[in-house]
């Protein structure tokens, strides 16, 4: 992979981003069901969730797109490298930024450390 430059916090870079998930764990650490958000602030065919995802050395999560499924992440151990169409970036346990996924976000992410990276995802997820 090339950089040719940084613009606002991305590295642009030429990238084939990954089609499959490769060395990932997951632990469900929670979940609000629909039937509560629709009682509570009447949003109807969603859950929220919340998981802790391990992205081991060398792997990554597939190109995927939030367009029905926003959310928050927050690296809690090592580097998570984001890709997007417009560059990459870097979040790590240490800095105080989220990664935000709203409806235009699509992306995919990398391990290219050599300890396991974590993360914090809470997302609202279409029932069904």
């Amino acid at each position: 992979m090339t950089c040719f430059g940084l613009v606002a916090g991305f590295a642009l870079a030429q990238v084939d981003p990954p089609t499959e998930h490769k060395s990932l764990s997951l632990e469900k650490l929670g979940v609000i069901e629909e039937d509560m958000l629709q009682r509570q602030i009447g949003l109807g065919g969603y859950f929220m969730q919340l998981r802790a995802i391990t992205i081991m050395p060398g792997g990554q999560i597939a190109k995927h797109s939030h367009e029905t499924r926003p959310g928050i992440v927050k690296v809690i151990s090592g580097e998570w490298v984001e890709g997007r169409p417009e560059g990459e970036a870097t979040y790590s346990a240490e800095g105080i930024d989220g990664i935000l996924e709203d409806g235009d976000t699509v992306h995919w992410f990398y391990n290219r450390g050599d300890v396991p990276a974590s993360a914090i995802v809470c997302d609202l997820t279409p029932s069904g």
